[in-house]
C-alpha cells in the first residue's frame, strides 16, 4: 500500500479518494442519534439491575446510577467501535467507519479515548466545535484531527 506524509501524518493513498467522504458529515449525525438511542435502550435492563442491587445493599448500590450512563455508553463504544468492523451499530447502519491515517486498527481503548475527546470537546468548547468539520480536510472534527483518524464511507 502506497503512503505519504502530510503535516506529520502518514496518509494512505486510498484515503485521498474524495468519494470516501461524500455525505459523511450527515451520516455521522444520524449515526450518533442511532447509537445513543441504542445506549438509552441498554440503560433499561442495567437500570433495573442497579435498582435491585440497591435494594439488596440497603440503598448503597443506588450510587451506581450516577455512573450508569457513561459506563454503558463507553462499554458500547469499546465493543462496537473498537471491534473488527471499526464502527458502532449506528455507523454501520449509515455505512461509515473510523480509520486511522497510518492504517492501524481501532482497538477498544482507542475508541473510548476518541469518544471521551468528543464529549470533552463539546463540553469545554460547546457544540460549535463540530463546525470545524466544515473547514477541515476530509470533513474531520477536532477530535479526529487530534487522534489522526478519519471517518470514511464503508460502502465505497
Amino acid at each position: 500500500m502506497e503512503s505519504r506524509v502530510l503535516d506529520g501524518e502518514i496518509i494512505n493513498s486510498r484515503l485521498d479518494d474524495y468519494r470516501l467522504y461524500e455525505g459523511v458529515r450527515t451520516r455521522r449525525v444520524f449515526a450518533f442519534l442511532i447509537d445513543y438511542l441504542i445506549v438509552l435502550l441498554l440503560l433499561i435492563p442495567f437500570g433495573i439491575l442497579v435498582f435491585f442491587l440497591g435494594l439488596l445493599t440497603l440503598g448503597l448500590g443506588w450510587m451506581l446510577f450516577s455512573v450508569l450512563f457513561p459506563a454503558v455508553a463507553l462499554t458500547y463504544v469499546w465493543n462496537t467501535l473498537g471491534g473488527p468492523k471499526q464502527a458502532t451499530t449506528g455507523m454501520q447502519a449509515m455505512s461509515i467507519r473510523l480509520e486511522r491515517f497510518e492504517g492501524g486498527r481501532i482497538d477498544g481503548l482507542f475508541a473510548v479515548v476518541h469518544t471521551v475527546l468528543f464529549w470533552a470537546g463539546n463540553v469545554i468548547l460547546t457544540p460549535l466545535i463540530l463546525l470545524a468539520s466544515l473547514i477541515l480536510d476530509r470533513k474531520r472534527t477536532v477530535h479526529d484531527l487530534l487522534l489522526g483518524t478519519v471517518v470514511v464511507r464503508s460502502d465505497r
